[in-house]
């Protein structure tokens, strides 16, 4: 028979190897060889290796019932994740480190809980959580353990309350979707408006701008006409081929009538 035995630390996992009860060391996963006490033989060391997980784990407390600041019964559910960070002093500072999670996670809620009223806790769940990591990391990293999340799953309240807070709840939400429809409709009105007031100041403005092209024009034409007198009454002759013009105008028209004063005229023969 061998004088020796194998001991394989798995991946995960830390092995505290300890000699006749006294700490050796903390050996990394892999196969050791240890030696075998064998009768009538030399006296052999009595070797043990003492597995610990490292890795990340999940502890739940579930069914805390805590008084608040303002004396309500609140039941409470709360997820811890943990490592195990320094394996000889969960082993050897404490004598069950998961038992010893759950009576700090536990007693750091019960703190936190009871210098919180109702409101704060619903309104602020996340404080909570915050408020128990914050007491209990500094106390687990004394026995070699991290405290890495300590979260508020659950809170339950009594029944009646609980039929309260729902009542609650529900009126929150309906004042919540007034506010944003109200919000909305306010928005649409604005908008509305604007497009409205935007469409009627460009219209006015174009309106202003037609006015303005037709006031040039018109003062236009007329300083046109004046300067056409001015012309007439330097030069008589114009006027009278301005005459004869629109007579040839109006001779091209078939329905034109053109009605001659003869009378005039004949006056003008008679001098």
């Amino acid at each position: 028979m061998s004088s020796t035995h194998e001991v394989i630390v798995q991946s995960g996992f830390r092995g505290l190897r300890y000699s006749d009860g006294r700490f050796d060391e903390v050996l990394e996963p892999g196969r050791y060889e240890l030696p075998r006490r064998r009768l009538f033989a030399a006296r052999v060391p009595a070797v043990v290796i003492v597995p610990i997980d490292v890795r990340e784990r999940e502890l739940n407390i579930k069914g805390q019932e805590i008084l608040t600041a303002d004396k309500v019964a609140v039941r409470v559910n709360i997820v811890t994740h943990f490592r195990v960070v320094d394996p000889r002093a969960a082993v050897e500072q404490v004598a069950d480190y998961t038992d010893r999670i759950y009576s700090d996670v536990q007693l750091a809620a019960r703190r936190s809980l009871a210098s919180m009223t109702l409101e704060a806790i619903l309104t602020n769940r996340n404080q909570l959580s915050e408020d128990i990591l914050r007491d209990v990391e500094g106390v687990s990293a004394g026995y070699g353990v991290q405290i890495i999340r300590a979260d508020v799953k659950d809170l339950v309240f009594p029944g009646n309350l609980q039929e309260i807070m729902n009542r609650v709840l529900t009126a929150q939400r309906m004042a919540e979707a007034q506010m944003v429809e109200a919000r909305t409709r306010v928005e649409r009105e604005t908008l509305e408006a604007d497009s409205q007031a935007s469409a009627k100041r460009v219209a006015a403005e174009a309106d202003a701008e037609a006015k303005r092209i037709r006031a040039d024009a018109e003062v236009d034409a007329l300083r046109r006409l004046a300067g056409a007198a001015e012309a007439y009454a330097e030069h008589p002759a114009l006027l009278r081929l301005r005459e004869l013009e629109t007579l040839n105008a109006l001779g091209s028209n078939a329905a034109a009538r053109l009605y001659i004063g003869f009378d005039k005229h004949s006056e003008l023969s008679d001098s």
